[in-house]
């Protein structure tokens, strides 16, 4: 193994995009090197794209012994791909729950399902890799916050661009905490608009599909083929739109650059400069229940504390990603750029190992998968735990109450509360269909 020193060094070098490599090693000896009798046991549920995603990565570490999906078709699917038909399928989560030979499970359900199943996958003892957008409202991230703490599990939310996907995000952090562009002053979050569309064809669901179940939580409706599987997203039912969806990963960087992503602290007001919806919206409710209706078209001004301004839009000239304006300079950073005048001094000028592994949480930069297991070990917090991202998903169900209510609101962060308007404060929780509520 390298010396640390070595490391150091090695990993002060950098890419002429700037991108932070992943060469810092600690030392860590993952599940699948070890004995098959040492490796962790878990269970997938919900399996559709990213489930089954998550599911493959964390199997390379260790062993897939259950899947559950509402869709058997699935199941059937990723237990031959992912298990050679050797896991046990359901189509009750709770039964995977039930199990004591099961460590952790990974989530990649629909939205509104998240929250109900994270609760009780902790409270039955088991460590959770949830996909993002966590929650569905503000009230379910505070409850599992408190589970989070209360049963003590280790908690990974699917915000890969906090590590993988993440290096040239990273890099932008790391510049901003070495005061490179100065103070921020704005920032611009480009996180693309959602589609319209509708009128929807109503018809009976599939033979495949517990409709009843999958709408769980949600309120019982005709079945439509595009409120299921991925365009469940374009419902406020059972998503927030694009703005939980890539308002999960850049409102997070933002927040997390910002340093506005601890307890107690985040957004002060916000306001909606544009809410643009597929079909009207009567006290803040779809007067229509066979269109897509999450806002497709939106400008959201949020301010934060020492006159920090952030902006969510749906389009801006620089495309999708984050724009950070600064007192000494701009910096813009997405998946596939990282650009500004401070990115080109890296070359002659990187940044301090110190700086990467304070951003990285004293943790080697890794795969989000290999980040959660490790923490499983140490039990420690992951890259992207459930506080940071509550704090973030925050911001994102305020943008989406403003916009439906198309109203100004602050917002007190340390009391978790809307000032001076009972009205919107109410829409922090929902109702949820009896026998579906979160904490039943």
């Amino acid at each position: 193994m390298k010396s640390i020193d070595q490391n150091r060094r090695s990993f002060l070098k950098y890419s002429a995009s700037g991108a932070i490599l992943s060469t810092l090693s600690f030392p860590f000896i993952g599940k699948a090197q070890q004995s098959a009798n040492e490796r962790l046991r878990f269970g997938a549920i919900g399996v559709g794209g990213r489930g089954a995603g998550i599911a493959n990565s964390a199997r390379r570490l260790s062993d897939i012994v259950a899947v559950c999906d509402l869709d058997t078709q699935r199941i059937d699917r990723v237990n031959k791909s992912l298990a050679q038909g050797k896991a046990k399928g359901y189509e009750d989560y709770r039964k995977i729950l039930d199990r004591k030979d099961i460590d952790f499970v990974t989530i990649g359900t629909t939205d509104h399902w998240h929250s109900r199943i994270a609760i009780h996958a902790m409270q039955a003892g088991k460590d959770v890799y949830c996909e993002k957008p966590l929650t569905l409202t503000i009230e379910e991230g505070k409850q599992i916050c408190k589970v989070t703490k209360e049963t003590g599990r280790v908690f990974q939310v699917g915000t890969q661009q906090r590590s993988e996907m993440g290096q040239k995000f990273l890099t932008a952090i790391g510049i901003i905490r070495e005061g490179r562009i100065g103070k921020i002053k704005k920032v611009t979050c480009n996180i693309g608009g959602g589609p319209k569309g509708g009128p929807f064809k109503k018809s009976d669901p599939p033979s495949n599909i517990d409709w009843n179940m999958w709408l769980g939580q949600a309120p019982l409706v005709d079945y439509i083929k595009e409120r299921c599987h991925y365009q469940f997203r374009w419902w406020y039912e059972y998503s927030g739109g694009k703005m939980t969806d890539w308002g999960a990963h850049h409102v997070d960087i933002a927040q997390w650059a910002m340093q506005q992503d601890g307890a107690g602290q985040g957004v002060l007001s916000l306001e909606p400069i544009i809410g643009e919806h597929p079909i009207p919206l009567k006290n803040g409710m779809p007067t229509k229940d066979d269109h897509y209706n999450t806002s497709h078209n939106f400008h959201i001004k949020c301010m934060f504390p020492k006159k920090m301004e952030m902006n969510i839009v749906s389009q801006s000239k620089e495309g999708n990603g984050i724009l950070f304006e600064g007192t000494k300079g701009n910096l813009f950073v997405s998946r596939g750029k990282l650009t500004g005048p401070s990115v080109d001094e890296l070359k002659e000028k990187p940044l301090s190992a110190q700086t990467v592994l304070d951003v990285y949480k004293g943790k080697k930069t890794t795969n989000h998968m290999e980040n959660f297991f490790e923490c499983m070990k140490d039990r420690s917090d992951p890259i992207s735990d459930v506080y940071t991202h509550h704090n973030a998903m925050t911001t994102c169900h305020l943008a989406n109450i403003s916009i439906r209510l198309g109203k100004k609101l602050k917002w007190n962060p340390k009391k978790e509360q809307i000032i001076g308007d009972d009205e919107a404060n109410q829409w922090q929780k929902r109702e949820q269909r009896k026998g579906f509520e979160t904490n039943t």
